[in-house]
């Protein structure tokens, strides 16, 4: 069974205070107040109410800590500390939708030995408030579903895999090349599933339920946490480019060791 940290207490416990709200406004979707925050990009009222709620209970547990807010921005902590990262509500499409596929996504960041710059993401944690899931990791010990240990897929063929992605809208991301690299995964693969919500799809694949992901155009609090899940699982997160980095995000690539090579190999000769 898993020792559970008392950072990652704090962070269950922010997730799933925010989660009890996300439940309740997501049963009374026709009343919330939904404004534009760009084309296709909408944020409601449970966005902004579930990241103060989050920010809330971290910053109570570590005061002097750094955020990086979705909706609020950054929020710069005392130096050498490390810093959250938090969205509130990754699928907000999903939710004002009625759709129940959605989660809450925080991660921690530390910053680099030599002062420049943010390095490894050391902690994450995806909670989906629907199913009651917590996926949760730790840098060096391993990735879990509440108390059980999580192994990313041991499948090697693509023609039995099962792939996630994320399709660009309006006003995101690039539809020629996602169509190229649409063009050249799915003949190969048993299925392609989209779903809308990156960190979930991470923490999935994480668990195995996916054997790999592709998705370009995410911002770091789409993919910190999920991220580390992947890789706490003994799966490979790169950019298209097959390069590894702390967060991936505007290129994510994720699968195990030899599913990842053999997308890696499509990704690339359909980009060309």
């Amino acid at each position: 069974m898993a020792v559970i940290s008392g950072l990652m207490r704090v962070m269950e416990k922010a997730a799933r205070k925010a989660g009890q709200r996300l439940r309740r406004d997501f049963g009374e979707i026709e009343n919330l107040q939904v404004s534009r925050k760009g084309p296709a990009d909408f944020v409601s009222k449970a966005d902004y109410a579930a990241e103060r709620t989050i920010y809330d209970e971290l910053l109570a547990a570590r005061p002097d800590w750094g955020f990086v807010l979705e909706e609020s921005g950054t929020i710069e902590g005392a130096p050498g500390k490390s810093r959250f990262i938090v969205d509130p509500l990754d699928g907000t499409s999903n939710f004002l939708h009625g759709i129940p596929h959605f989660a809450i996504s925080i991660a921690v960041q530390e910053p680099r030995a030599d002062g420049k710059g943010w390095g490894d993401v050391v902690a994450g944690l995806v909670y989906q408030p629907i199913t009651d899931e917590s996926f949760w990791a730790e840098k060096t010990r391993g990735a879990w579903l509440q108390d059980r240990r999580l192994r990313v897929s041991s499948r090697r063929n693509l023609d039995e895999s099962l792939i996630a992605t994320g399709i660009p809208f309006a006003g995101h991301g690039n539809f020629a090349d996602w169509a190229k690299i649409f063009g050249a995964i799915g003949p190969n693969v048993a299925g392609i599933r989209r779903f809308g919500s990156a960190a979930l799809d991470l923490a999935w694949v994480a668990a195995g339920r996916y054997d790999g992901y592709w998705e370009a155009d995410l911002q770091s609090w789409d993919s910190a946490a999920g991220c580390l899940l992947v890789r706490e699982a003994g799966g490979f997160v790169t950019n298209f480019k097959g390069q590894s980095e702390a967060i991936c995000a505007d290129e994510v690539l994720a699968g195990n060791d030899a599913l990842h090579s053999k997308l890696h190999k499509l990704v690339a000769g359909a980009l060309k």
